[in-house]
C-alpha cells in the first residue's frame, strides 16, 4: 500500500508541476492576446490535421513492426497499429511521456514469449526516431541563424527564462549521454540487426523522417488554418520552429510535454521576431489536437489482448 501511494503521490506531483508550468507561461505572456491568437484557429483544418495523426500512427506502427520483425519477434500490423493508438494515449495523460511505451513493449513481449526483446524493439525504434529528430533540428536551427531569422537579439526576456532553459539543456544533455552509454553497451547486437546496419539503416530514417514530417504536418495545418502563413518563407519558419518544439517534449519533466512545449515556443518565437502569444496559441492547439487524436486509444484500454505476432 506505501508503494502504491507513493506512486499516486508522484503522479500527483507531476500533474501539478504541469500545471504550474503552464500557467508559469501564460502569466508570463499577454493572455488577452493568447485567447485572441487561440481564436483564430479555423475548425476547417481540424479534419486535415487529424487525418495526418491518423497517417502518423500508421507510419509509426509500421516502423515498430519493422524493428521488432528483425529481432525475429513477429507482430501483425493490425496489432501493431492498436497497441500505438493504446500507447499514445496513455503517453497523453501519464506523466513522462513513455509509459505508454513501456506498457507496449510489455504486451508486446507478454504475448510473443520474449520481453527483452520485445523492449529493445520498442526502444530502437523510438531511438530512430529521435535520432531523425534531433538531426532535423540541428539543420532547422543552423538555417534559422545562418539567413537570421532567428538572432539573439530580438529575445527581450528576462534573465530567469535563459538560465531556466539552459537548465533544461543542461538536464536533457546529462539524461541522454548517461543513457545512451549504458544502452548502446547491453543493446550493440540489437541495435546493429535493426537500426544501425547499411540495409536497415536507410529504412529507418526514411520512416522516421516521414513521421516527423506528418508531425510538423499537424503544426502547419494549424498555423494554416490561423492564417500565419503567407509565404514560401513563413512556412518554413514555422516547421523549423516546430521541429524545436517537438525536441523539447522529449525531455520528461511533465506530462506529455505541456507547458515545457509552451515555455520553449514564448522563447522561440520572439526570437524569430514573431509575437510569443502565436507560438503559445500554435503549441496549445497542437498538443489539444494530439490529445483528441489519441482517444481511440481509450478502446483498447480495457481491452485486447498483448500484442502477438
Amino acid at each position: 500500500m506505501t508503494e502504491l501511494r507513493q506512486k499516486r503521490v508522484r503522479l500527483a506531483a507531476r500533474w501539478l508541476f504541469t500545471v504550474l508550468v503552464i500557467g508559469f507561461v501564460i502569466r508570463s505572456v499577454d493572455a488577452s492576446a493568447l485567447w485572441q491568437e487561440l481564436a483564430r484557429f479555423s475548425p476547417y483544418v481540424l479534419f486535415p490535421a487529424l487525418a495526418l495523426t491518423v497517417v502518423q500512427v500508421a507510419l509509426s506502427a509500421w516502423r515498430w513492426r519493422y524493428t521488432v520483425e528483425k529481432l525475429g519477434l513477429p507482430l501483425d500490423f493490425g496489432v501493431a497499429v492498436r497497441e500505438y493508438y493504446l500507447a499514445t494515449f496513455l503517453n497523453q495523460v501519464l506523466p513522462g511521456g513513455v509509459l505508454g511505451d513501456v506498457n507496449r513493449a510489455w504486451r508486446h513481449g507478454s504475448g510473443a514469449g520474449e520481453r527483452l526483446s520485445a523492449v529493445h524493439g520498442v526502444a530502437i525504434e523510438r531511438l530512430s526516431g529521435q535520432l531523425v529528430l534531433a538531426l532535423v533540428v540541428a539543420i532547422s536551427v543552423g538555417w534559422l541563424f545562418g539567413s537570421g531569422q532567428l538572432t539573439t537579439g530580438q529575445w527581450n526576456g528576462e534573465l530567469w527564462v535563459g538560465v531556466g532553459i539552459v537548465l533544461v539543456i543542461v538536464l536533457f544533455w546529462i539524461a541522454l549521454t548517461a543513457g545512451i552509454a549504458d544502452y548502446l553497451q547491453r543493446l550493440r547486437r540489437d541495435l546493429y540487426l535493426s537500426l544501425l546496419n547499411r540495409v536497415v539503416l536507410p529504412v529507418q530514417l526514411g520512416s522516421s523522417l516521414m513521421v516527423l514530417a506528418s508531425y510538423l504536418g499537424v503544426f502547419l495545418c494549424l498555423a494554416w488554418g490561423a492564417g500565419y502563413l503567407h509565404t514560401a518563407e513563413s512556412v518554413v519558419i514555422i516547421a523549423s520552429l516546430a521541429s524545436i518544439l517537438l525536441l523539447s517534449m522529449v525531455i520528461p519533466l511533465t506530462v506529455a510535454g505541456w507547458g515545457i512545449r509552451e515555455g520553449a515556443a514564448a522563447v522561440l518565437w520572439p526570437m524569430a521576431g514573431l509575437p510569443a502569444e502565436q507560438g503559445v496559441a500554435l503549441s496549445v492547439g497542437y498538443g489539444a489536437l494530439v490529445l483528441v487524436s489519441s482517444l481511440p486509444g481509450v478502446f483498447f484500454l480495457f481491452g485486447g489482448k498483448p500484442a502477438k505476432g
